[in-house]
């Protein structure tokens, strides 16, 4: 009942602008999205860089349906790695296929990719094609596979997600194609037929990951929040004496900052990932609503940040 809510909260126009047009609302997104223009995004990724943090922008959306919208997503990204590269900062950007079409058209969304990964390599830097629900992921690596990461090797990477049994066949075909690889568990509401139901045996999978990406793969970004697997993952770096500049941890925008600022401290690299845009109501909803204990999840950082007494 609470997902069914959630979901039709999040196609309600009306209770969208009335939340857009609600203070408290708006500061309690603003802690996880980084406001609703590029200004106010670029102005996060400073905070983060003052704070010897790196950053991967995200332009919330997805799904489009239209080409015109498609294209205008591909214009925004644009501007955004414009922006990025004048102000010099340290960032690089998310994409989501859906976003650029790939429901409308493939031929639509290789066009629209390539645009942006071509702006990518003028200013040497770097996307990351964002993962999206199983039903996308094998569309999802065959495009970055056989049309985008041929051509633009060094300026594209993917998402992998440890909770879908077939992410360790993935990973050893990154590990290949010696591609870039993002890790994390993964947010969307799957069926046990695709994906591990119990998290004990999705942060099995995530550690088992972990170990093969930071051992053998090209400086894969360790995203979790999970204190456990952190410590793991430092363990078994020093262990395997493997240098902190051979990979990175990834958190989201807003969590766990003191845990954040701690990774720093001890030498770790550490990059944030900063959505954006009008969209930030009807994206917390649907990530909410794809997996109800996203809400604990949330809430539960947010405490514990609290107690550690961190402070900004």
């Amino acid at each position: 009942m609470l997902r069914r809510t959630l979901l039709y909260l999040s196609n309600q126009p009306r209770v969208f602008s009335l939340v857009r047009r609600n203070g408290f609302a708006k500061r309690f997104a603003s802690r996880f999205v980084a406001g609703e223009t590029l200004d106010t995004a670029l102005a996060a990724v400073r905070a983060l860089n003052a704070r010897k943090i790196t950053a991967s922008l995200d332009l919330l959306g997805e799904s489009v349906t239209s080409e015109p919208e498609a294209r205008a997503a591909a214009q925004e990204y644009l501007v955004m790695l414009d922006r990025i590269h004048e102000q010099k900062l340290d960032a690089n950007v998310s994409v989501k296929l859906t976003q650029m079409g790939l429901d409308l058209d493939e031929e639509l969304c290789v066009e629209t990719m390539q645009s942006i990964l071509s702006r990518a390599r003028d200013y040497q830097t770097f996307v990351r094609l964002d993962m999206e629900g199983s039903a996308y992921t094998d569309r999802t690596l065959r495009m970055f596979e056989d049309r985008l990461y041929p051509h633009f090797s060094d300026n594209v990477g993917i998402v992998l997600q440890s909770y879908l049994y077939r992410t360790s066949a993935d990973v050893e075909r990154a590990l290949l194609l010696k591609c870039r690889v993002r890790l994390c568990k993964g947010a969307y509401k799957e069926p046990a037929s695709v994906a591990y139901p119990d998290k004990k045996d999705v942060d099995a999978n995530y550690v088992r990951c972990m170990e093969k990406l930071v051992q053998d793969g090209n400086y894969p970004g360790i995203a979790t929040h999970d204190p456990a697997i952190i410590e793991q993952t430092k363990r078994f770096v020093k262990e395997k004496n493997i240098a902190p500049e051979r990979f990175e941890f990834q958190m989201l925008y807003g969590v766990r900052r003191d845990m954040q600022d701690q990774l720093v401290r001890e030498g770790y690299g550490m990059r944030v990932y900063v959505p954006f845009g009008t969209q930030w109501y009807p994206y917390l909803m649907r990530r909410l609503a794809e997996r109800p204990a996203n809400l604990a999840f949330i809430t539960g950082n947010v405490v514990r940040e609290m107690m550690s007494g961190y402070k900004q």
